[in-house]
């Protein structure tokens, strides 16, 4: 799997009476089999005042690579994706319980991001031979 592009977006409102200024979407798109997909996490914008609960990061910018401050919302329709292979064919998913949102970060390996983040800016993909490579392994 190659993965092309993750970035997250803030969602403001477009009407006076709409929530979407309540959740984040977050995606992820990624080549397989010669087909380009794009998977669209939506999330309750309150899940990220307690990164450091899901992660080792304390706040936004999790962490920076060279032409590119990386935040949260960028990386979590990647660890959705990761934890839950069936989301490969999806378009879209909703998560709106903390406990859920809690799970797909429970068994992540941080320290791989920075490099897939390089790799993306200087070669514009990623080639992820495992989903593995990224999930913590028992010590």
């Amino acid at each position: 799997m190659q993965i092309c592009r993750l970035q997250g977006h803030e969602l403001e409102k477009s009407q006076s009476n709409t929530f979407e200024d309540y959740f984040n979407r977050s995606e992820v798109t990624f080549r397989e089999d010669g087909v380009e997909k794009t998977l669209h996490v939506l999330y309750l914008r309150y899940f990220e005042q307690s990164i450091s609960a899901y992660t080792p990061y304390e706040g936004d910018p999790i962490f920076a690579v060279p032409g590119r401050d990386v935040y949260f919302r960028d990386i979590v329709a990647f660890v959705c994706l990761l934890q839950n292979p069936s989301f490969r064919h999806r378009k879209r998913v909703y998560i709106n319980e903390e406990e859920e949102f809690r799970r797909y970060f429970a068994h992540m390996d941080f320290t791989k991001l920075p490099e897939l983040f390089t790799e993306l800016e200087t070669k514009g993909q990623y080639s992820l031979s495992s989903p593995l490579l990224f999930v913590r392994q028992p010590s």
